[in-house]
């Protein structure tokens, strides 16, 4: 991209940052360079991540809360990873169609993103994503997880502050007792919290905050126990209380100073998954045409043990050049 594109990006320009998107998406040398050239830029949103079961109501809840920010006058970039289909590699990006009633708001910019296999809720690009949104000056970045339940929690290597949304009937309540996804959470919502079970819902929830599952947590942020707030997304019930619940964990953060140990954290897992990601290619160009089918096919025979396999490939391969 050229500076006149970079310059574009940065000032909010929706459609240089949707074709520089579209680029990080596809992995582009292009959007590679732009991203090197964005990161002194890097550093100042607020990085939300939404995550939980299915059925809970998390885009709703996400379009609610952007309604809510804006009226506070800040700027708000969504992020909604959606599931792939594991038969035609499509997704069908319902989370934006979800979301169209904040279309046409200047201060709101929506990017879907289809999962394309990648585990953990994310696509394997969000957090370039993000960065680049990061960017171009959004107050509020929310990243919207596929929502794959108990085992999502890679969200909390790129968001701030991890809003884990649950919902009455769903058989959630037994997470509230469970090691897990919740352990990930800075805020919980009960959602959908005038059908019936809300309150046992929210017990169970309350329940799992004083037997000390948060005590398991990824930082040292010292004296916060995640609120629980209860919402009713698509009547807007809650999400004042739920804005303000963000509010208090973003100032907690940057008073007790865990703001920075969060950073930290999340660059070196940002820097860990791309070392892991170059070293692996670096690898197989350093085989020999055919040499890591040859060896699956030693696997599916029981020729060859993985662990086996794994120390074959890398003495074939020799020091990595």
């Amino acid at each position: 991209m050229t500076e006149g594109d970079l310059a574009a990006v940065r000032a909010g320009d929706r459609r240089a940052l949707a074709r520089l998107l579209t680029q990080v998406e596809n992995q582009t040398p292009a959007a590679e360079a732009a991203l090197a050239a964005l990161f002194p830029h890097t550093g100042r949103a607020h990085l939300i991540g939404v995550t939980g079961a299915p059925g809970t109501g998390k885009s709703s809840l996400v379009a609610e809360l952007a309604k809510v920010l804006r009226r506070q006058g800040e700027s708000v970039a969504i992020v909604a990873v959606d599931p792939t289909s594991p038969f035609t590699g499509g997704a069908i990006l319902g989370d934006r169609i979800r979301m169209r009633d904040l279309a046409g708001d200047p201060g709101v910019f929506i990017r879907s993103m289809a999962s394309r296999g990648a585990l953990g809720g994310l696509a394997r690009t969000t957090a370039d994503a993000v960065q680049v949104l990061d960017a171009a000056g959004f107050n509020r970045v929310i990243v919207e997880t596929v929502g794959a339940g108990q085992s999502e929690v890679e969200i909390a290597r790129t968001a701030q502050t991890v809003l884990v949304v649950e919902a009455p009937g769903l058989g959630d309540e037994v997470q509230g007792i469970k090691a897990g996804i919740l352990e990930i959470a800075d805020v919980l919502v009960v959602n959908k919290a005038d059908l019936p079970g809300a309150e046992t819902a929210l017990r169970a929830l309350r329940a799992s905050l004083e037997i000390g599952h948060s005590a398991a947590r990824r930082d040292t942020a010292a004296g916060w126990t995640p609120p629980i707030v209860a919402t009713v997304a698509v009547h807007g019930q809650g999400l004042e209380e739920l804005a303000g619940a963000l509010d208090r964990h973003r100032d907690h953060l940057r008073a007790s100073g865990a703001d920075n140990a969060r950073e930290r954290a999340r660059l070196a897992g940002d820097l860990e998954s791309r070392l892991r990601g170059a070293l692996y290619q670096r690898l197989l160009a350093q085989l020999e045409p055919g040499q890591f089918a040859q060896t699956v096919d030693k696997l599916q025979l029981r020729e060859l043990d993985p662990a086996g396999a794994v120390r074959q490939l890398l003495e074939a391969a020799g020091p990595l050049s």
